[in-house]
């Protein structure tokens, strides 16, 4: 029987829809929670588990963590499973999670499936680090589960639908070699202040497998007349009385200036008849001002370079309710032609924690990729295989 370690950090990403640009540190995680955010990683890691529910292959069972790290999830879906510890205090800490992947990795996980963001892929690092310089661990492929605000590492499947089915090519043999992948992460304060100080922390086995898991996120060099030909062009068509919802990024931040208008780099941003109304807003706060039925919005985001998302990385902000609201005829995507040539498998990816939506969203869209240049790229889909 193939055992399988499991941990969940059940409060990452919830700092994202709230606008506070991660979720690492009490102090953020007490404010995303004032402010009303509901934990979402158990959901997320129950879509990747669906994929084994109905599958009768090789037997196998789980090694986890206790309560919402993993135990509370198992048991509602009626896997078999092994706890081997528990939280030290009632919410779960970098701390926590460093502890259960030892105890797993002792306990003989053949596999560790984790969910998080860069936060919770560097305290699995670390753990590791910890157990070779102790000599009582081999390296075991790791499948990180994407829930929190920022996946800069390459540790990460493309969404969770893409983890279950990786877990199951493992589980069946077929999930090829393994790898060294990065673990990245960036300085959350300085994130807040809209700056980007990202680093390599070390790295993880992970499954070589382009087909279900992500890029490490790329920061080449951007094409500044491209650039600035997008800005106008999106400048020059936008329509009065019509609500602009303005995505997260760089790429975004041109649009900002040709409008004459302060951005927030790394937020979301409302601007209407080419005025400002209202800056760095959380879900809840964008919702109020789009919700009416009657009124025009659009949106522009920006693709990520070297992974190729559109939403679920950085602007959880975008709900699928903002996202169904807005409607997909209403995405204006901007991106500049050297994101596009090195976008995995030519194609964007969505990720959106609905993927009901996610499947509405696939197919083909136009990319504004120059002043009047359209390039028409798809949009993946995920399916069963």
């Amino acid at each position: 029987m193939k055992k399988i370690g499991l941990i969940i950090n059940p409060l990452a990403g919830i700092g994202g829809p709230m606008g506070l640009k991660g979720s690492d540190g009490d102090e953020i995680v007490e404010k995303a929670l004032a402010m009303g955010a509901v934990p979402q990683s158990e959901n997320r890691v129950r879509t990747a588990l669906e994929v084994l529910k109905t599958w009768s292959g090789a037997e196998f069972s789980f090694l986890c963590w206790g309560g919402a790290m993993g135990e509370n999830l198992l048991k509602d879906m009626g896997f078999e499973y092994e706890v081997v510890g528990r939280p030290a205090g009632e919410r779960s800490k970098a701390s926590d999670t460093e502890a259960a992947v030892r105890a797993m990795a002792l306990a003989g996980a053949e596999i560790l499936v984790f969910a998080g963001g860069d936060g919770t892929a560097r305290n699995v690092c670390s753990a590791y680090e910890g157990l070779r310089a102790e000599g009582n661990s081999k390296d075991v492929p790791v499948i990180g589960i994407p829930t929190g605000v920022k996946i800069h590492s390459a540790v990460y499947a493309l969404n969770p639908i893409n983890a279950g089915w990786l877990l199951k090519d493992w589980l069946e043999g077929k999930a090829g070699r393994e790898k060294e992948a990065e673990v990245m992460d960036i300085d959350e304060e300085q994130f807040r202040e809209g700056r980007v100080s990202a680093r390599l922390y070390g790295y993880l086995m992970a499954i070589d497998s382009p087909k279900h898991m992500q890029c490490c996120k790329s920061s080449g060099a951007s094409e500044e007349d491209s650039l600035l030909g997008i800005a106008a062009y999106v400048a020059d068509n936008m329509e009065k009385d019509c609500y602009y919802i303005i995505g997260s990024g760089s790429t975004t931040r041109y649009v900002m200036d040709e409008l004459e208008l302060p951005d927030t780099l790394l937020g979301i941003d409302l601007v209407k008849d080419f005025e400002l109304v209202a800056s760095d807003l959380s879900e809840p706060a964008l919702w109020e001002y789009i919700k009416d039925p009657k009124a025009k919005v659009k949106m522009v985001v920006t693709v990520i370079g070297g992974q190729g998302n559109i939403f679920g990385r950085g602007n959880q902000q975008l709900s699928p309710r903002v996202i169904r609201r807005v409607g997909r005829n209403n995405i204006i995507v901007i991106a500049d032609p050297g994101k596009l040539a090195d976008l995995p498998e030519k194609m964007l990816r969505v990720d959106t924690g609905d993927p009901a939506l996610d499947a509405e969203l696939a197919g083909y869209i136009g990319v504004i990729s120059g002043y009047d240049q359209l390039s028409m790229i798809k949009i993946a889909a995920d399916s069963a295989e």
